[in-house]
């Protein structure tokens, strides 16, 4: 038993409830977040103490401070901070609400912020840790339909690696986890969907493809479990098969576009050089 004391938020649903799961069946505690109220009883009634049920909604930023501090009290510290919770949606740049937006990017960006910034000093304390940031393939390369949540996952990766550059020397290990496409409740019952405009009717027809297969959740537990034992884990770690070769496309693709505009890029520099 590995023994470690691990924080998950979006604990009730998806990768979290596997990993939740994953770390309880080997001998590890889990402060398992969620906005429910007996998402957990069955993992209580198997696992008893080793698991604590936390109620907490990660826009909260004072609650979730509470909840921390909790978790931290209840076993006696941290170990692994898993950021989960999170959601799609979908709707075209110009179709999506303000306030769908803003919840969009509070529940997504500034979710994980608040429950990083609350678990760094018990980090600290004990001398290092480990901070998982779920992100996604979509947030390093967008598609359409998706702008708002493209906006949400980006922004995470950027100050997930710059958090990881400034903890490095307390000890403190950073990952971003990017999964393809797996069937969780991300694209089903957690979606949200902007109301459609008519005007973009004729580029949904051309952009719509058949259903792809999609990653089964629980098969994410063995490579949740590597990354966290791991004595030096990745920054960044794609879960599934199809993001690698997608993404040596897609960075071809912008150095070449950037090689090809690099003279206009030195003419806007201005000063000899």
């Amino acid at each position: 038993m590995s023994g470690k004391t691990w924080i998950i938020t979006g604990a009730s649903r998806g990768f979290g409830r596997e990993w939740t799961e994953a770390a309880l069946e080997r001998g590890d505690r889990v402060a398992a977040l969620s906005r429910s109220d007996g998402a957990f009883d069955d993992l209580v009634e198997r696992h008893g103490d080793t698991i604590l049920p936390l109620k907490a909604d990660v826009t909260d930023r004072e609650g979730v401070t509470e909840a921390v501090q909790r978790a931290a009290d209840h076993f006696g510290g941290l170990d692994i901070v898993v950021n989960n919770a999170g959601y799609g949606l979908f709707g075209m740049v110009e179709e999506v609400t303000e306030r769908q937006a803003r919840d969009q990017v509070e529940v997504n960006l500034l979710g994980p912020l608040w429950v990083t910034q609350a678990a760094l000093p018990h980090l600290r304390a004990r001398g290092g840790g480990h901070i998982v940031q779920v992100s996604s393939v979509a947030g390093v390369y967008s598609l359409p339909g998706l702008g708002i949540y493209h906006a949400s996952k980006f922004g995470l990766e950027g100050f997930t690696a710059s958090l990881a550059a400034e903890v490095k020397d307390f000890g403190i290990k950073v990952t971003l986890v990017e999964p393809a496409g797996y069937a969780t409740d991300w694209a089903g019952p957690s979606a949200v969907h902007a109301e459609r405009s008519p005007v973009y009717d004729g580029f949904r027809a051309a952009m719509s493809r058949p259903a792809s297969t999609r990653g089964e959740p629980s098969a994410t537990r063995g490579a949740i479990l590597r990354v966290v034992d791991a004595e030096e884990p990745p920054l960044r770690i794609f879960f599934g098969p199809g993001p690698l070769p997608l993404m040596k496309q897609e960075y071809a693709a912008r150095l070449a576009e950037w090689e090809r505009w690099d003279d206009v890029s030195h003419a806007a520099f201005g000063a000899s050089h």
